[in-house]
């Protein structure tokens, strides 16, 4: 792994994520001139309730193993939520050596039915956000939605998926922060390094939120699309948990001007088998 990624995985975590707490936040008063942005480490280490020289160690790689409760009480003064703070667990658990090469992701014929059968624009994405399968309403509704294209590249460095995005800001943080959370400790993953290595020579914006170590699990929710055909769009955005992969499907609330634009592109789009 690249990218502000070394063999401390947990001290560039702590480190990164203290220098995004302010003082106010930690309710130190402000004061003095400050060389560093956040948190100093013996600020944090006392707020933690542990020794300076201490978490010095836990930044510095020289204790990889600290206690749940130690971890708990950073994670309280980082203000970090349920997602982040398992994430920060995960980092002090040692991780079981691999044994064997990961299977390369497939989709199950059962999905790939499914996919042909639903009247909304669905597809299947792996770990790494590779899009694996689609059917022929997701193919129009976004062609960065075929088989082969990785959405995350597809946010980072395609203008015209960059322009789909009403507020691309928000997407590609939330892409990036989960992307973050979907590698956990599987570091040494060959799709995790490559992407991660092609992203950071590519993108600066890659490089800036990765360097965050924001960590998020990227769920539905509703969003908004500028469809170059269709025009603006709000949507819907369920991902649904099968064999390891997720199934994501996009739909409107019934009789909305958004249903009826999308009903609009089921009959510009011919049936046929899914993708993939």
């Amino acid at each position: 792994m690249t990218a502000n990624d070394d063999g401390n995985r947990l001290g560039a975590y702590l480190r990164a994520r203290r220098g995004l707490v302010t003082p106010e936040q930690a309710g130190i008063p402000a004061g003095g001139t400050r060389r560093v942005p956040g948190l100093r480490r013996e600020e944090l280490a006392m707020l933690a309730g542990i020794s300076a020289d201490y978490y010095l160690r836990l930044e510095r790689g020289r204790d990889n193993h600290p206690s749940p409760q130690v971890l708990d009480a950073l994670a309280r003064v980082l203000h970090l939520d349920e997602v982040e703070r398992d994430y920060l667990h995960s980092l002090a658990t040692p991780r079981p050596r691999r044994r064997r090469p990961p299977a390369a992701e497939q989709v199950p014929a059962r999905l790939r039915h499914l996919l042909a059968a639903v009247g909304v624009p669905a597809f299947v994405e792996g770990r790494a956000f590779d899009v694996l399968g689609a059917n022929e309403l997701a193919t129009a509704f976004s062609p960065r939605l075929r088989p082969g294209e990785n959405r995350l590249r597809s946010l980072l460095l395609d203008p015209e998926e960059q322009a789909f995005h009403q507020d691309w800001t928000a997407a590609v943080s939330g892409f990036v922060a989960a992307l973050r959370d979907s590698v956990g400790t599987d570091v040494d993953n060959p799709r995790f390094v490559e992407l991660v290595g092609e992203l950071s020579l590519t993108s600066g914006r890659f490089r800036e939120l990765w360097a965050r170590h924001d960590v998020r699990a990227l769920e539905g929710g509703t969003t908004t699309v500028n469809h170059p055909v269709l025009g603006r769009l709000h949507l819907h955005r369920d991902k649904l948990p099968v064999d390891g992969l997720l199934l994501v499907l996009y739909y409107a609330d019934a009789g909305s001007e958004s249903a009826e634009k999308l009903s609009l592109l089921a009959s510009l789009v011919e049936p046929g088998p899914s993708s993939g």
